[in-house]
């Protein structure tokens, strides 16, 4: 019984001739290879002398295929395929799976996350739209979002509680070198007060301090919670923030909660997803990561 495929032409010449057949044009087969042109009239050349036959006629303007060669290019592009198949089949499929985001919470809670998630599950390639607008399942792709408030959800969407708001104050330590933290809302006013575009302040004062004065800091304002606790960290003044975004600031001594009591809101963040006969594959791996996040927050 003759052994393994001995009489076989070499692999890479038949990728070329595929190539060439299909293409009828030298230059066009090197540059799909992304090789010379004369690499490729090599290989060609090198298959007819193994074949001991003529696979091309050369014309003036391009190449021909002999009948000898129309013949073979169907079954070597049928057999490429079937090795192409077979090889896919080896490697684990990549699924693809898109989560929608405001960019704080990108910033602030998932992107620190994320090195562990792709550790993880290194079949899963996730997709972060991070955006403050409402993204849209079907015209923006998404398949799961983390959106806040109280959503209401239509007949075509899921939803589910992944993490309750907590608002804290938070500064640098930098901020009280040479004073006090301040314990009352007269110590308070001696600080600068950064807003977001939520502009807890009030709120939060009304829960803390409830018979306070009118506020007479001084202010700075952002349109993002993310640049707000940025300038917390670099000693700008004191944010607010939910618990969630600062927690890891906070472990690592760049934050410190400045008054013990936070703020309680009725609004939290949802995990939303559309309602599908069928679900992407990886949905349920990303919901189960999510949660379990949330849980060590």
């Amino acid at each position: 019984m003759p052994n393994g495929f001995s009489d076989l032409p070499s692999l890479n010449a038949l990728r070329v001739f595929e190539v060439v057949a299909r293409h009828l044009n030298f230059r066009l087969a090197a540059e799909e290879l992304g090789v010379t042109q004369a690499a490729v009239a090599q290989q060609i050349r090198g298959l007819e002398a193994s074949l001991n036959l003529r696979l091309f006629e050369r014309l003036p303007r391009g190449l021909a295929l002999t009948d000898a060669g129309l013949g073979y290019s169907g079954s070597i592009r049928s057999a490429l395929a079937m090795i192409d198949e077979a090889t896919r089949l080896l490697r684990p499929q990549t699924s693809h799976l898109t989560v929608s985001v405001t960019p704080t919470f990108a910033s602030k809670w998932l992107i620190p996350r994320l090195g562990n998630f792709a550790q993880s599950h290194p079949d899963i390639d996730l997709r972060v739209l991070a955006t403050d607008r409402l993204s849209h399942f079907s015209t923006d792709g998404v398949d799961i979002a983390v959106r806040y408030g109280k959503p209401e959800i239509g007949a075509g969407l899921n939803s589910e509680l992944l993490m309750e708001q907590h608002i804290v104050a938070v500064a640098s330590p930098a901020l009280f070198e040479g004073t006090n933290i301040p314990t009352c809302f007269e110590q308070l006013q001696a600080f600068i007060m950064l807003h977001d575009a939520h502009d807890f302040w009030p709120r939060y004062l009304a829960a803390v301090f409830p018979r306070h004065a009118q506020p007479t800091a001084r202010n700075l304002r952002f349109n993002q919670t993310s640049l707000a606790i940025d300038a917390a960290i670099s000693g700008q003044g004191i944010a607010l923030a939910s618990l969630a975004f600062v927690g890891d600031d906070i472990s690592a001594g760049r934050l410190i909660q400045v008054f013990d009591q936070p703020l309680r809101l009725d609004k939290s963040f949802y995990l939303v997803w559309p309602r599908k006969l069928q679900q992407p594959e990886a949905l349920d791996v990303v919901q189960h990561w999510l949660r379990q996040q949330a849980c060590n927050s």
